[in-house]
């Protein structure tokens, strides 16, 4: 059986040894939340996760949704009772504004019980993950009359939301949905389609579920410019505010899918269900994109998160199963052979996880933390480069982190050898369960085209020089540090590497845009290998000043993964700026009936 233990050590340590975190007391809720308390927050969420959560992860796999006659879902023993349990400890509302009954705690902790969630259980962190991206898109969207009647019930979590985008003959191009919106002549409106892939679109885990929808009103222009939202409830909330009548959407069918079983991805059926308009006529992508950036950080956790949990469970046995003698001698000679974990290649491969699951926590932190200041800072200047953070590091983190993850979940698998392909280990649940992230919410090459074909440019380059210079500048004042030498040298290469990349584009992409395409996903990986590479750079510093200070062996320990992961895994910088260089010719070259 699977285990999993949340690594709130290593997320104390990047928290306020690497990224500072008490340097922001200024910002509104910092100052209400010292480290004891977010140190007791994420202790008793990671305690949480590990008792109650994690143990349903192979329930959820096994048994899975049931669709019911009557269009009902029943979701899978224990999901329902820990979600009563979730919402009684306040999980929810953690980050949420308090005017709604949030607590109005930053969305870095948020962001820290979500991994520790998804970790856990991928599927079940869905539900609730689902409803808080919801909330967001509402909170910044919606009307006050909107927000007052469903977002307290939501902050509590007696209501969940969900978000409807996706249509049988559309994925990724919105601008051909077909939902339609017909104006009632009250202000509310008559909505028709269908919408697939929804996750968590019928459960039995909350009293009603509030669909964030997609639609387009009746004469509304062609293409993405006219496309709106709407909010539906499954139960139209009456007079008194409570869930009332029962809106026409159902669920036409849950999905088979590869992993996420204890996740309803449903077939939505919208039958003139009674809907209310959030935001503008015709500027529904607008309002969706808020929850659709809530989502892709959080699909990029999610990516983290299965690399963890398999990388702990392939450490757990790598350090049991028995099989060889070490190269350089027996290392257990009172028994018939030695833990795999003395060859050098399981230690490749472990080590090649570690390093990633390390520098990819440090990163979403570090991006959480711009996303609190691009919420809560009264500066100016100050929210403007947070914002130009988050939208660089967005695609990045969705896209990298969820590539690499799933990468890493075959890894660790492999390291159980045949035992890796029995179900009954449970490794086989990581690999089906990761490969969903690099899938939803734009599928990895979309996120490496809005990368390059979007962020990079994005006012004059703001956001892409201002990182280019804060790695350039830690370089520096880093060079003269004899222990910090090494680290520094490679990260340098690594971005030179980068910049030339940047380069290539600005000289290569405008005149032949094939090649802008045919160099985004090695750009997108190179970016996000030396931004795990500022990460390491940051961590290593900080262990040198914890070990000056006394520190135990653990950050002896970090600063030998920083070596193995500057070593072994930034020289890759080199591949990817070949493969972006190489530009678009060969790749163009068949014509498509030689395929």
């Amino acid at each position: 059986m699977p285990v999993y233990k949340a690594p709130v050590e290593d997320t104390m340590f990047v928290l306020y040894d690497v990224l500072k975190m008490e340097s922001y007391g200024n910002l509104p809720g910092f100052s209400d939340a010292p480290r004891d308390l977010v140190e007791a927050v994420v202790s008793e969420g990671a305690k949480f996760c590990e008792e109650v959560i994690q143990p349903l992860n192979v329930v959820g796999d096994e048994i899975g949704c049931k669709r019911n006659e009557d269009g009902s879902v029943t979701t899978p023993p224990g999901f329902k009772d820990a979600y009563k349990q979730y919402c009684e400890g306040g999980w929810l509302s953690l980050a949420f504004d308090p005017a709604y009954g949030g607590q109005g705690l930053p969305v870095t902790v948020n962001a820290i019980v979500g991994e520790f969630l998804s970790s856990a259980n991928l599927a079940w962190g869905m539900y609730p993950g689902l409803t808080q991206g919801a909330m967001a898109a509402l909170h910044v969207h919606a009307n006050d009359e909107i927000k007052s009647l469903y977002l307290p019930k939501m902050a509590t979590g007696q209501w969940t939301g969900t978000m409807n985008l996706t249509e049988p003959h559309c994925g990724t191009d919105l601008g051909m949905l077909r939902t339609k919106a017909v104006p009632n002549g009250d202000g509310s409106y008559r909505i028709s389609g269908q919408k697939i892939f929804i996750s968590a679109g019928e459960h039995d885990m909350s009293d009603n579920i509030i669909h964030l929808v997609l639609a387009r009103i009746e004469g509304a222009p062609q293409g993405t410019k006219g496309i709106s939202l709407f909010v539906v409830p499954k139960f139209i909330p009456g007079a008194d505010g409570e869930a009332g009548k029962r809106n026409p959407v159902s669920c036409g069918k849950i999905e088979e899918k590869m992993g996420i079983h204890g996740n309803a991805t449903c077939v939505m059926n919208y039958d003139e269900a009674t809907g209310w308009l959030v935001g503008q006529e015709n500027k529904g992508l607008n309002a969706m994109f808020v929850m659709m950036n809530e989502a892709r950080m959080s699909v990029g956790i999610q990516g983290l998160s299965q690399s963890e949990v398999a990388y702990q469970n392939a450490v757990a046995y790598a350090k049991d199963r028995i099989q060889g003698r070490s190269l350089s001698g027996p290392k257990s000679p009172e028994k018939q052979a030695d833990p795999i974990i003395v060859h050098p290649d399981v230690r490749r491969t472990l080590m090649s996880i570690r390093a990633i699951n390390e520098a990819g926590r440090a990163l979403v932190l570090w991006t959480a933390l711009q996303a609190d200041v691009s919420h809560r800072s009264e500066d100016a200047a100050e929210r403007q480069k947070a914002e130009d953070h988050m939208g660089l590091m967005t695609p990045i983190v969705k896209g990298v982190l969820t590539d690499l993850g799933f990468d890493n979940a075959v890894k660790a698998q492999q390291m159980y050898g045949g035992h890796g392909y029995i179900s009954e280990w449970g490794m086989s649940q990581f690999v089906r369960d990761a490969r969903i992230t690099m899938i939803y919410e734009g599928a990895n090459g979309i996120q490496a085209l809005d990368l390059v074909g979007r962020k990079l440019g994005a006012h004059g380059g703001r956001a892409v020089m201002a990182f280019f210079n804060e790695v350039g500048t830690f370089c520096a004042q880093s060079k003269d540090d004899a222990a910090l030498a090494p680290f520094v040298g490679s990260l340098s290469k690594g971005l030179k590497d980068l910049q030339a990349a940047t380069m290539w584009f600005m000289q290569n992409a405008l005149a032949k845009p094939d090649n802008a395409g045919a160099g985004s996903t090695p750009y997108m990986h190179l970016f996000g290998l030396v931004a795990m590479g500022f990460m390491w750079g940051r961590m290593a510093k900080a262990a040198q000043d914890k070990l000056a200070e006394g520190a135990d062996e653990r950050m002896t320990a970090k600063l030998a993964t920083a070596r193995f992961f500057f070593e072994q895994l930034m020289p890759e910088s080199s591949v990817y700026l070949a493969r972006v260089t190489a530009g678009a010719d060969s790749m163009m070259a068949l014509p498509a009936e030689a395929f």
